[in-house]
């Protein structure tokens, strides 16, 4: 192979953002390209049809002419006279036009087709550079998530990547073999070691900008975005490629490969650690949602106690006045309250007892969708309120809620019997559903036996005043 010096005096060496702006350049020249033989291909047509609608003019005319000729002809054979020469001259006159506009008519369209061929492979061309990237294009197509590499938590995931990060720092050290490649046999000036240098340059600009566009996916980089991010890192490889081809110049496929590993590990470690983030919270949800009906629980425990305290130390004073009225009195109070202490302390050694409510919010999510839980708080409408808060712009109406000793397992029966029903299939802690209050009804008949109450239609009152207010003011602007 020559020297640089004979093919060109010369070397281009592109910093990184030099490389986008030529990627940049090479688009709009691209675009404009296409343009233009958009433009020429309009152009073509349009000839084309005029051609054509001569070429229709010139055979009608042939055919008027042809059926002249033919009642000439009954004309002269019925007074002996000889055919006439003219109209035979005029015929294959015409018959030689029409033979030209035909053939130039297939020349134009052999010219359409070679044209439409070579845009067609220039478009086929621009798309296998261009990545697609619009972000509705690639939420349309989100699916359930599937890992590359199953590990069992967020840290695996954190070691693989570790060990493949130093890999990948390993092959970039190598100067042979390693993540770029490039011819050896380039000579400087007649100097070799000069012709060396050169390449070592290039090669670490080249990884530089490859680095830099993978480091940037990897950054960027969503669970769902995976495939696009693939897609580009391999596309910018093989740019690369081609704009190294003078000088021989790529990164090696290895390297390449190193690098996608990189994205399909990053994938599945964000995915993995935004599972656990989720779990996590769930359960912090849980346990505060359990810590504050414990709370409920001592407090009440704690007032049943004070109130028994009270009773027996009034028992001792009446005892001592020998009242026989206020000491019985005074003893069925007291039984009283043991009752409700053993009924406060069965509940906080129960732990599947609680509340089962079903509730809907129509000025938040429409009048076809519930929401079905349970709560182990000794007010259940504490929670209730609590899911009214400034999440959601109206409070929700309670059109169930009553208590069972096993209202865990009522609870997961109303889930399981409404799952076709579910409004998120993924998060299994979103207990909305797609029913209406009466089909939650049928439901909980049936597994909790007969409700002493349900109510169907939900007050909504925010939200009804809302709507009243809202064709107030539409009356009034109508009226102004």
């Amino acid at each position: 192979m020559g020297s640089v010096e004979e093919q060109s005096r010369t070397v281009p060496f592109f910093g990184v953002r030099a490389f986008a702006r030529k990627l940049l350049e090479e688009a709009v020249q691209l675009r404009l390209k296409l343009q233009s033989a958009e433009t020429e291909r309009q152009d073509v047509l349009s000839r084309n049809a005029q051609l054509v609608t001569a070429v229709e003019q010139l055979k009608s005319e042939l055919e008027e002419l042809k059926a002249e000729r033919d009642l000439a002809r009954q004309q002269l054979a019925s007074i002996g006279a000889v055919p006439l020469l003219e109209i035979d001259a005029r015929r294959r006159e015409l018959q030689v036009q029409a033979d030209a506009l035909n053939q130039e008519l297939v020349h134009v369209r052999a010219d359409i087709a070679s044209s439409r061929n070579a845009l067609q492979k220039e478009v086929e061309e621009a798309r296998q550079e261009i990545v697609e990237t619009r972000e509705a294009a690639i939420l349309q197509e989100i699916g359930i998530y599937e890992y590359r590499h199953p590990l069992s938590d967020a840290a695996g995931y954190g070691k693989a990547l570790d060990r493949l990060q130093d890999a990948i720092k390993a092959s970039a050290k190598k100067e042979h073999g390693g993540a770029v490649l490039a011819a050896t046999n380039w000579t400087v000036g007649g100097s070799e070691a000069e012709g060396r240098k050169m390449t070592r340059e290039i090669a670490k600009l080249t990884l530089r900008a490859f680095n830099a566009e993978a480091d940037n996916l990897v950054r960027s980089l969503k669970p769902y975005k995976l495939q696009s991010a693939t897609e580009r890192l391999r596309k910018v490889a093989e740019t690369i490629r081609k704009l190294g081809a003078t000088l021989q110049v790529s990164v090696s496929p290895a390297y390449v490969q190193l690098r996608i590993d990189e994205l399909d590990l990053t994938a599945d470690f964000l995915q993995k650690q935004a599972e656990e983030k989720e779990a996590e919270r769930q359960e912090r949800e849980r346990l505060r949602e359990e810590r504050k009906a414990q709370q409920e629980i001592e407090r009440e425990r704690a007032k049943l106690l004070k109130e028994r305290q009270h009773y027996q130390n009034a028992l001792e004073v009446v005892a001592g006045n020998g009242d026989q009225d206020g000491m019985r009195r005074l003893q069925e109070q007291i039984a009283e309250v043991e009752t409700a202490i053993e009924s406060v302390e069965a509940r906080a050694a129960n732990t599947r007892a609680g509340y089962v409510y079903v509730i809907s919010n129509i000025g938040s999510f429409g009048e076809k969708m519930v929401k079905i839980g349970m709560t182990r708080r000794l007010d259940p409408m504490e929670r209730i309120r609590e899911l009214s808060d400034a999440s959601v712009p109206f409070n929700f109406d309670v059109h169930a809620l009553f208590f069972s000793n096993d209202a865990v397992g009522i609870e997961t029966s109303m889930h399981d019997r409404l799952a076709g029903y579910r409004v998120n299939e993924v998060n299994r802690r979103r207990e909305f559903f797609r029913a209406t209050p009466l089909e939650a009804k049928a439901h909980l008949a049936q597994l909790a036996g007969e409700l002493l109450e349900f109510r169907e239609m939900p007050e909504a009152i925010e939200y009804r005043q809302t709507l009243r207010l809202g064709e107030a003011h539409k009356l009034i602007e109508r009226k102004a």
